[in-house]
């Protein structure tokens, strides 16, 4: 079980966190022949036997990378713009599935090396999930309804405030729950409607409306479901 939460750390780091839009970008253009493809094969590898923290996984560990980098590539020559969303998916499930299945492969062997308790473990990895690898898939699942001339409505906005709140307002959400604050989180909601409701009076647009208040219950229902799966974990180990 920690063995796959270090895995799923190492990818959260290696496919979100550690990898800048500009290698997604000359990829997506040069797909295998871009540099930095290898860059981030490389990353997976080393980030998943730094984590795994044990030398005989080495070997495992550069299974990881090669089969990201195949995973990687497939995705890359057959994704177009119109199904970018649907590969992204299948991408993550593909990458999740061999994580699992290098986890079955090492299993017959004792794992004894640990940097930190399991529960340090199971809550770095809930709270990287929380921030941009949900502000992508968030992204990628509401874009089918994005207001087509919503530029209009952002003009006056800061660089990415929106991605930075939906971030801030998801710890929040995942530190009230492992603190046992549930009523905090209705406030939070409250506090986020009451601020909003000028710009989307303003707006005097449904489809915005309803799209802000789409990602707002999506990002709110995933902080709520990571924190209380992080919560149900972490009790187990007491």
């Amino acid at each position: 079980m920690i063995l796959f939460v270090k895995l799923l750390l190492a990818h959260l780091l290696g496919d979100f966190i550690w990898q800048p839009n500009s290698w997604v970008a000359d990829k997506e253009i040069k797909k295998h022949k871009s540099i930095y493809l290898y860059f981030h094969i490389l990353l997976h590898g080393i980030l998943a036997a730094v984590l795994a923290g044990e030398i005989q996984f080495i070997p495992y560990a550069l299974i990881i990378a090669v089969t990201h980098g195949i995973i990687d590539v497939i995705k890359l020559n057959f994704q177009k713009k119109e199904t970018k969303r649907t590969w992204f998916v299948l991408d993550q499930i593909a990458h999740l599935v061999i994580l699992i299945g290098v986890v079955f492969l090492y299993e017959n062997q004792t794992i004894n090396l640990l940097w930190f308790g399991s529960q340090f473990w199971i809550f770095i990895t809930g709270l990287l999930f929380i921030t941009k690898p949900t502000s992508i898939f968030i992204k990628t699942i509401i874009s089918i309804w994005s207001p087509e001339n919503n530029e209009s409505h952002t003009d006056n906005s800061l660089a990415s405030a929106g991605n930075y709140i939906g971030i801030l307002e998801r710890l929040f959400v995942f530190g009230f729950i492992l603190t046992g604050h549930f009523e905090a989180i209705g406030f939070l909601l409250a506090a986020k409607s009451i601020f909003r409701f000028g710009d989307l009076n303003e707006a005097k647009e449904r489809k915005l409306t309803e799209y802000v208040l789409i990602g707002t219950l999506i990002s709110f229902g995933i902080a709520i479901i990571t924190g209380l799966v992080v919560q149900a974990l972490l009790l187990q180990l007491l």
